[in-house]
């Protein structure tokens, strides 16, 4: 096949550009050779739930879907009934960028919350999780999470269980959506179960892709008695993979060995990298902490747009100028170096803009 585009060019706009890890195409080579049964009957995933117990607990039950969205949908979906509703920050994913699939596909009511960094506290979960046995409101039931969030924020795990203690005495379940799950774990230095299980989730949407897959992620499922019916949902919202063996032999790559935390480390260190790069540069402004792989910061709108047409990235709300860049795995110092070279370049001669 004649290759299409240029392998040496880097984007910031999102992990999910970035290949397929190595390590990861090889578990997909090797689970390739000859037959094996369909629909998750097959050696790779049986073997799986044993990588996932390891990580997460005897309890964890796993569940690979095609995406993220579908991690979601299917995890809230098994934790409430058609009168219940989710409660979440209003950065949240399943609220912003999930083409209203929870609503459409799911059938459930998102509750949103007014966040200043994207974290939910029990305090904030308080302001939506009210009106238990009125018939006139949809029951708040499952609080929701993000780590990371979309903000670029951790949750630590005493602010993740003292959201489950919270939640868990107003009779309601927790969800946390892991898409970059592994980016928190490393940034904190503290096993997956730590910020999971440990920590009182319920029910967990584990990414893959962000962090080396060619495609994938997980339901899991930490708490049997928060989650029912996870089996049937998978197939009633399209998510049973008929070569299922695939996306589990990924995951087994990823999970038995460090590979998920070398991945989530590389990524780490180049959004360090990137945020100190462009600290000083005039012109720039750092608008939120850089906790893992993303970075946040104002622009002036005319740099941005010229910034654009060299390197990929996306504005995050262009009322304030400011955009976000993330890095992935396969980030390099290079990289990081030859973008943020470029952003000084098309600051310099700017006139002095103020953001406040």
């Amino acid at each position: 096949m004649i290759p299409r585009h240029d392998p040496a060019l880097k984007a910031f706009a999102s992990d999910n550009y970035a290949g397929v890890h190595p390590e990861i195409l090889q578990a997909i080579v090797t689970a390739n050779e000859g037959h094996q049964i369909s629909y998750g009957e097959d050696v790779y995933t049986e073997a799986l739930q044993d990588v996932f117990k390891r990580h997460f607990g005897d309890s964890a039950q796993t569940y690979p879907v095609f995406n993220g969205t579908a991690a979601n949908v299917v995890s809230l979906r098994a934790m409430t009934q058609q009168w219940e509703a989710v409660v979440c920050a209003d950065t949240a994913h399943i609220h912003t960028d999930e083409g209203g699939a929870p609503e459409v596909v799911g059938g459930i009511k998102l509750f949103t919350v007014p966040t200043p960094d994207g974290k939910l506290t029990p305090a904030l979960i308080d302001t939506q999780a009210w009106g238990f046995g009125d018939v006139h409101r949809a029951q708040p039931k499952v609080v929701s999470i993000s780590n990371t969030t979309e903000l670029g924020t951790v949750y630590t795990p005493d602010e993740i269980a003292a959201i489950c203690e919270h939640a868990h005495g107003l009779g309601m379940t927790v969800h946390l959506d892991g898409s970059r799950l592994t980016n928190a774990a490393a940034a904190l230095d503290v096993p997956l179960r730590a910020l999971t299980t440990d920590a009182g989730v319920d029910v967990l949407s584990f990414g893959g892709t962000k962090i080396g897959l060619l495609y994938g992620e997980a339901v899991v499922v930490l708490n049997p008695e928060a989650a029912t019916g996870v089996d049937y949902l998978r197939k009633t919202f399209m998510q049973l993979s008929s070569k299922m063996r695939f996306v589990s032999a990924q995951f087994e790559a990823l999970l038995s060995g460090d590979l998920w935390l070398r991945n989530a480390r590389q990524a780490n260190a180049m959004g360090a990298r990137l945020a100190a790069a462009v600290r000083d540069v005039p012109g720039v402004e750092l608008s939120r902490e850089a906790q893992a792989n993303a970075v946040f910061v104002r622009l002036p709108k005319d740099v941005t747009e010229r910034l654009q047409k060299r390197f990929r990235f996306y504005t995050w709300n262009a009322a304030i100028g400011e955009v976000r860049w993330m890095c992935a795995f396969d980030t390099t110092e290079a990289d990081v170096d030859a973008f943020a070279a470029a952003v000084a370049e098309e600051l310099q001669g700017e006139p002095p803009i103020s953001f406040s």
